[in-house]
Order: C-alpha cells, then sequence, then structure tokens
C-alpha cells in the first residue's frame, strides 16, 4: 500500500457537504490513483505554508507520514496575502525556507517529497484573455526550491493557464464555483468565485497532476492510473 499525503489551501482540501458543490483537487485525486494508493488529504482552507506549520499541521504530518511515503507541497494562494502578518510570505525569503521545512519532514522519514505550484485563477480581461498571474512569483520561487532541494515540481499553474487560455472565459465559468442564485442552498443569492472549483474543475486539475506525475517517471509514474485515462479526463 502506498500512501500520499497532502500539504495544501483551499483549492486542495477536502469539502463537507455544507458548501458542496465546491471541491477540493486533492478530493478529486484518487479518480486518477492506482487501486494500491491511499490519499491522506491534510489540506485546510485558508493555510500559507506559515499558518500549517504554525499551527503544529505540519508536525502531524510528521508523526504519521512513514518510509516509502509520499508528501504532495502546495501552496501559493495565502503566502501572498501581503496585508495578514499570520500568513503572508517573501517568495524569495521565507517561502523558499518553509517549502524547505516540508521537504525535511519528508526526507527525515524517508518519505518523497513533490512541489506543485498554484492552481491559477479564473481571471479575464474585457477582451477575453487571461490576466497576468498574481502567483507567478510563487511558482518562480517553488521551481527555484525545487532545484535548491533537489524535489521534483509538478507544475500544474503553467498546465492550468493553458487549459483556461484554451476553454476561454465563459466556457471556463462551469469549472469554478460560479452559482447561479438557488443553485446552493448556503449561498442562496448565488456567487462569482475565480479561485475554488467545482466537481468538475477538481477532476480536471487532478488529472493534471497526475499527468505531471506521469511525466516525472519512475516511482512517481507508480502512483496514478495509465496515460490514456488521464487524458482522456483532461481532454474531455
Amino acid at each position: 500500500m502506498r500512501r500520499i499525503f497532502w500539504a495544501g489551501d483551499s483549492t486542495v482540501t477536502t469539502n463537507k457537504i455544507s458548501s458542496y458543490p465546491q471541491t477540493g483537487i486533492g478530493q478529486a485525486f484518487d479518480r486518477y490513483t492506482r487501486d494500491d494508493v491511499i490519499v491522506y488529504n491534510h489540506s485546510v482552507n485558508g493555510r500559507s505554508t506559515k499558518s500549517f506549520i504554525d499551527e503544529s499541521r505540519l508536525a502531524r504530518i510528521y508523526d504519521e507520514i512513514s518510509e516509502g511515503d509520499f508528501l504532495f507541497i502546495q501552496f501559493g494562494h495565502n503566502d501572498e496575502k501581503v496585508n495578514d502578518p499570520a500568513r503572508y510570505t517573501d517568495p524569495d525569503g521565507e517561502y523558499i525556507v518553509n517549502l524547505g521545512k516540508f521537504v525535511n519532514v519528508a526526507r527525515n522519514k524517508g518519505a518523497y517529497p513533490v512541489f506543485i505550484t498554484s492552481l491559477e485563477r479564473r481571471l479575464f480581461d474585457e477582451n477575453g484573455n487571461l490576466k497576468p498571474s498574481e502567483h507567478e512569483p510563487y511558482v518562480k520561487a517553488v521551481k527555484k526550491a525545487g532545484v535548491k532541494f533537489d524535489v521534483p515540481v509538478v507544475d500544474l499553474w503553467t498546465m492550468s493557464r493553458e487549459f483556461l487560455t484554451k476553454v476561454g472565459d465563459e466556457d471556463s465559468k462551469k469549472y469554478y464555483m460560479h452559482l447561479a442564485p438557488g443553485e446552493a442552498s448556503w449561498k442562496p443569492e448565488g456567487q462569482q468565485d475565480n479561485s475554488h472549483l467545482k466537481y468538475e474543475g477538481a477532476c480536471i486539475y487532478a488529472g493534471m497532476i497526475a499527468k505531471g506525475l506521469i511525466e516525472l517517471g519512475g516511482i512517481y509514474r507508480t502512483l496514478v492510473i495509465e496515460d490514456s485515462k488521464v487524458d482522456i479526463e483532461i481532454n474531455g
């Protein structure tokens, strides 16, 4: 039995029925894993690398993870919050230092760390073009950390931007938490949320991560199902 531990934020977390149809990427990822893989999703809404560590959530993973497991590390959305000292990290400073702490937890227990870049927000301009990304400094930092700590990187940010560009402004709404009035009982007035995902979006982006693991090859390839099924989900 192989185990994946996932540390991240609300784009990854497992949602309860109270926030349906919102679905995290980690919540949908087992659609792509092999039968002998279990996902333990420790991701929590609103967390940055800093707050995740400060709340002893990384310590809990340290207590549970063991040799041969995998630690998926996916942050950025909340590390960007410059006006929130409890969560903000400088992309070229504390953010990289914190990523190293996650790596140390994995390697001290004989597990394999994997960095995953942030999911892109669904933000288009008045001409229907995808806007420049707020995430880019943190994406670059993850790639720097990958080199510094010799950790493989799955670049979800690039894949999600390519997908959003291809699908376009209007059609991409169905993958994110755009709710019509009355669609969800807990949000009767509806909402336009360009960060969080519906089930369909979570499945598509989880498939992109699976595809990234296939491209990494080796032990990472053994976690997920064969290429053709992943491609069907992404393109379908």
